[in-house]
């Protein structure tokens, strides 16, 4: 090859800074509808595409194309619903300088007062803020908060339209139109015309103001803001810690002084048995309503025709899902799918969701509601329920003392997982507890003292005691599983 290699500095991230090194001009092609402007020379007009065609012709013509090669490692960026080649185009645009910002939400991390959870992630945390880059917050959209940015005609201009945007001398950033116009007359003098930006914020800026515009911000003396923020938890998505989490962090310590939340939690994103993204048009989406209330194959294939695929994707979805759900999905109940999705909570950065596995909980939950059916059963009116303190006593069994001290070990472990918000944990620990130590063990050795004869006083003392056990694992139990 020549070793020449092209430089288009109007059109490509990487040749915009390279520009910048090396002050090159910055040469725009393109009109706003994708065709080539008066740049275009003899091609001015065309679409895109049709110029690529006709400067090969061109090219031709004059015995300078030299042939085609295979790309060989360019990465062309592509709109993610249609599909189309985007073409970078300088605009000017509003900035947030994050480097000042990023230092407060830092340190907040570092010295404890802001905690992410699962650790894993914090190592995240620190890249991505360590080597921030400013934030473009403006968009060219129909939709959003528009920008708090006016244009000051002065009284001499006839303007209908912002003819200059890059002149910063004429921008006034206000609260509303009214501060805006007060700010400007001061400036400028009276007589002036406001004209102001139609861009809109980055949807990110607005989310990131989330937690404290909807509750009366900027007046601090509204009851709920000082009620309602800051907050103790966040729980969202590991995928937008830096798009979201970030910025809320970041602009809560400089627009109030104050952290919006004091704990991070992030969970993984759900994904199909394989491991693959879940897609409408692969059929690998799981209703979560699906799961609880269950669905046939015939129903789930039905719902593929109530959005907009096309016959291809519909065809592909279905077998997708026969594969994957050759006898629908049975019903598991909101409880069933609450503790599968906590049990995979702390497993990193992807869930590979297994319905058999919630088939599984669900069945658990069906072995709760026969063990506390049972246990209920068997509590008789005028049965007086003791402080469980009280319980493990000196005619306490053995197997009466070990049931409470895996009850206390549980309630330990449980407390210890759910402050370090280890979902995963709590999940096995109770699941542990109440299958395989209370219903598989206790609960049958107590089968033999509810059938004694109560007329001898020694086994109505015996029969008391395991009902107060009884009751009390029963109670702990289920106040260990209230939060999930």
């Amino acid at each position: 090859g020549t070793g020449a290699v092209k430089i288009t500095p109007a059109h490509d991230h990487n040749d915009f800074a390279l520009g910048l090194k090396h002050q090159l001009p910055f040469i725009n092609i393109f009109n706003d509808d994708g065709s080539l402007n008066h740049n275009g020379a003899e091609f001015q007009g065309l679409m895109r595409f049709d110029a690529r065609v006709a400067v090969q012709k061109a090219l031709e013509e004059k015995g300078l194309w030299r042939g085609v090669e295979d790309n060989k490692g360019m990465i062309l960026g592509r709109c993610s619903r249609t599909g189309d080649v985007v073409e970078p185009i300088i605009r000017p645009q509003w900035w947030v300088k994050c480097t000042p910002l990023a230092a407060p939400a830092i340190k907040a991390a570092e010295e404890g007062q802001l905690r992410i959870f699962p650790n894993i992630h914090r190592e995240k945390w620190f890249r991505w803020l360590e080597n921030i880059q400013d934030w473009c917050v403006s968009r060219q959209l129909w939709w959003g908060h528009r920008i708090p940015a006016y244009y000051v005609v002065l009284p001499e201009e006839h303007l209908e339209t912002i003819p200059n945007e890059e002149d910063v001398d004429r921008w006034i950033v206000a609260a509303d139109e009214a501060q805006a116009a007060h700010l400007a007359e001061q400036k400028f003098g009276g007589g002036c015309k406001l004209l102001r930006d139609p861009d809109v914020l980055d949807t990110w800026f607005s989310s990131g103001i989330f937690p404290f515009s909807t509750l009366g911000w900027p007046n601090t003396a509204d009851p709920d803001y000082n009620k309602f923020y800051p907050t103790d938890l966040l729980e969202t998505g590991h995928d937008i810690l830096f798009f979201w989490v970030a910025r809320m962090v970041m602009l809560g310590m400089y627009l109030t002084g104050s952290l919006p939340f004091k704990d991070v939690f992030l969970h993984p994103l759900i994904r199909d048995a394989q491991g693959r993204k879940m897609s409408k048009s692969l059929g690998n989406v799981v209703d979560p309503l699906d799961v609880v209330h269950g669905i046939t194959l015939d129903e789930m294939q039905q719902k593929l025709y109530e959005g907009n695929l096309d016959q291809k994707e519909i065809e592909r979805a279905k077998a997708t899902q026969r594969k994957d759900f050759p006898k629908g999905i049975p019903a598991c109940g909101a409880d069933g799918l609450r503790f599968a999705l906590l049990s995979y909570a702390n497993h990193g950065e992807a869930i590979n969701l297994d319905i058999n596995r919630i088939v599984g909980y669900r069945n658990f939950c069906n072995k709760l509601w026969n063990a506390i059916k049972y246990t209920l059963s068997h509590i008789t009116d005028d049965f007086k329920p003791q402080p469980a303190a009280n319980v493990v006593t000196a005619e306490s069994s053995l197997a009466e003392r070990w049931i409470m001290s895996r009850l206390s070990a549980t309630i330990a472990a449980s407390n210890t997982a759910y402050e370090q918000l280890e979902f995963g944990s709590v999940t096995q620990t109770i699941y542990s507890f109440w299958l395989y130590d209370f219903c598989d063990v206790f609960l049958e050795i107590s089968k033999g003292a509810m059938f004694l004869d109560p007329s001898v006083p020694e086994n109505a003392a015996k029969k008391r005691r395991v009902q107060q056990v009884l009751l009390t694992c029963v109670e702990a139990g289920l106040r260990l599983l209230a939060p999930i």
